[in-house]
């Protein structure tokens, strides 16, 4: 019997990486779950490879988190091609990475957009649902540059940002049985991580490397990692933990 069974997990941005890791790990455990993403096709393929238990179901919903008309239609259809929603999990986001002085108007709100507006559709969108049924998990997806990172005023901006929302719920809706706390991320291998190493001119094995000698524990982290602490606190046996932020980074934020 796995923890999720009869549940409906929503994960935002979930075709590929940490997204689609989390939703892997939902479905070992049990959920019916929804994939959304921004490319449907993307969506619908990430949904048919999940590993479902028998009984439960994937869908993949394509929609724009930024755009509130977007977000009320996904959650609708997540209701009713699903039964319901009972985990939703904001994980969809994007990099616009720059020094400030090059940073454009548009860098700087396409990543609030997606990241903190996003994160804000969704849960009003969800909490509807949450409260009538006075029962919820909300996981914000954070990062460890929250604390400060050189190129990412922006996003460290919106990943604070997270962090300041997921107190505010925890406070609003801990009332009707909902529970919303964050995951903060430090270097996980994905194909955005892969992307920075090309970028900055380095082979990913060597990027890797580097930033695994950078942590204590030293090693880097997989999308694993991360789906484990997003599944704990949307599990029963976390219930008593609303509000906080969880640092899943291999120890680099204690230097910090």
């Amino acid at each position: 019997m796995g923890r999720f069974d009869g549940r409906i997990a929503v994960i935002t941005g979930s075709a590929r990486g940490i997204g689609f890791g989390t939703a892997t790990r939902f479905a070992e455990e049990g959920a019916s779950v929804a994939i959304v993403d921004l490319d449907e096709s993307a969506a619908a393929e990430a949904a048919a490879r999940l590993p479902l238990v028998e009984g439960a179901k994937a869908i993949g919903v394509g929609a724009n988190v930024s755009d509130g008309a977007s977000v009320e239609a996904a959650v609708e259809r997540v209701v009713s091609e699903l039964g319901g929603i009972h985990v939703l999990v904001n994980n969809a986001g994007i990099t616009r990475d720059n020094l400030l002085f090059k940073m454009t108007e548009e860098d700087w709100d396409l990543v609030m957009g997606v990241h903190l507006k996003g994160a804000f559709l969704m849960s009003k969108a969800a909490q509807k649902h949450f409260v009538e049924q006075r029962y919820g998990k909300i996981v914000n997806i954070s990062s460890v540059s929250a604390l400060g990172n050189r190129g990412q005023a922006n996003y460290s901006a919106a990943k604070m940002g997270i962090q300041g929302f997921t107190r505010t719920l925890g406070i609003e809706l801990g009332p009707f049985g909902i529970n919303v706390n964050a995951v903060a991320p430090g270097f996980i291998v994905t194909e955005m991580t892969e992307a920075t190493a090309v970028r900055l001119k380095m082979e990913p094995d060597e990027f890797f490397k580097l930033n695994a000698e950078a942590n204590p524990v030293r090693r880097i982290g997989y999308p694993e990692d991360i789906a484990a602490a997003v599944t704990f606190l949307s599990a029963d046996e976390s219930s008593y933990i609303t509000g906080q932020t969880i640092y899943v980074d291999g120890g680099v934020s204690l230097g910090t």
